[in-house]
């Protein structure tokens, strides 16, 4: 038996298959809990920032393979792939999953069979069905586990252009108020679509079936897809609007920066009783670091295709990246954190006059 199998099944990890299992050489298994893990037959974990805390099922439907990705408490991953992601307490993951570099999946997040997840952000509560493409955006909403925003099995973020371009991240709620998990949910219908880059505001129904393409919308809509007839479709050019897409990368990229400011301020308090806080918080902005340049990388492809100046625009995003909004509202909001609670109920126990101060702070980021 390999060593390092020897060591997790000694330190008391259940491995009931060992020689089906792979340890990358670089894992510390010290940072691999030996409270309630099992680690199912041909699973693989890799990366040296591999963290695997308590509680922890891994591969129980088919093989799961982990590279450098981050675990919290109680999470369960049925089977498929990760890489270069996090998933906080109680996260709940089917088999067949594909999740890659830059996804984080805070609390109580849960995503049925076979769904492809890169640079996808995704707050508390939030649900995914099955079959979803769901890459290279941001989903916020819901209050709780039975009051949360959720995708329809068979749904697809679209966010590549027929101008081959990937400037296309949707903000689905926002940040500064999606954080106090008090906003109304999101409901994105199954076997249909959202054309990035998006803005879906809160309370937002899109019906089954429907291809969302605009986002001219007001909070708690219910809205069906218009259908092209032969006409409009006759005969159109496709050429991209690059000030739209600059506003809107530039507002979700306002989001990750005040997430950011979020992480650093207020998540990081929350690690304290749980295994390796370290590596949870370097995970969470190394991964956001993943998104920020993505974004960057994606919106100066998309205008070195259209023969435009993008210095002017990244040295203004490298002047807004480390702002800390208004740190009087900060250092008041600050105050109200009490480790003593769980990050959730700490967030519910909230008074609407703090909530209001921590929405605000985050807010004074993203306008700046």
């Amino acid at each position: 038996m390999k060593t390092k199998i020897k060591k997790l099944i000694e330190k008391g990890v259940r491995i009931d298959a060992p020689e089906s299992i792979e340890i990358g050489k670089e894992v510390d298994i010290e940072n691999i809990s030996e409270k309630n893990v099992r680690i199912y037959a041909g699973s693989k974990i890799f990366g040296e920032k591999t963290l695997i805390s308590e509680n922890v099922t891994i591969g129980y439907e088919a093989p799961q393979t982990i590279v450098n990705s981050q675990i919290g408490l109680n999470v369960s991953l049925s089977g498929g792939f990760c890489k270069d992601s996090v998933f906080l307490n109680n996260v709940k993951v089917g088999s067949g999953s594909h999740i890659r570099e830059g996804s984080i999946l805070e609390e109580e997040v849960k995503i049925a069979h076979t769904v492809g997840l890169k640079q996808t952000i995704l707050f508390p509560f939030v649900t995914l069905g099955s079959l979803i493409n769901f890459c290279d955006c941001f989903m916020a909403g819901g209050k709780d586990s039975k009051n949360h925003s959720e995708v329809g099995s068979s749904y697809i973020h679209f966010n590549f252009t027929p101008y081959q371009d990937k400037a296309t991240a949707s903000l689905i709620g926002n940040v500064y108020e999606g954080v106090m998990l008090d906003k109304n949910p999101i409901f994105l219908g199954g076997q249909g679509g959202l054309v990035g880059p998006a803005l879906i505001p809160f309370g937002t129904t899109i019906a089954a079936g429907t291809i969302q393409r605009k986002d001219e919308i007001e909070e708690n809509m219910l809205l069906f897809g218009e259908k092209f007839s032969e006409k409009k479709i006759k005969n159109v050019s496709y050429t991209p609007n690059i000030e739209s897409v600059t506003k809107k990368n530039l507002l979700y990229l306002s989001n990750l920066f005040a997430l950011k400011n979020w992480y650093i301020f207020v998540r990081s308090n929350f690690f304290t009783s749980s295994f390796k806080k370290k590596l949870f918080t370097d995970g969470l902005l190394e991964k956001l670091t993943i998104n920020i340049n993505e974004r960057i990388k994606q919106l100066e492809n998309l205008y070195r295709k259209s023969d435009k100046n993008f210095l002017n625009v990244s040295k203004e995003i490298e002047k807004k990246e480390n702002f800390e909004g208004n740190v009087d509202l900060r250092d008041s909001f600050l105050k109200t954190i009490n480790t003593k609670k769980s990050y959730i109920n700490w967030i519910k126990s909230l008074s609407e006059e703090d909530k209001k101060k921590g929405v605000l702070w985050l807010k004074s980021i993203v306008q700046n």
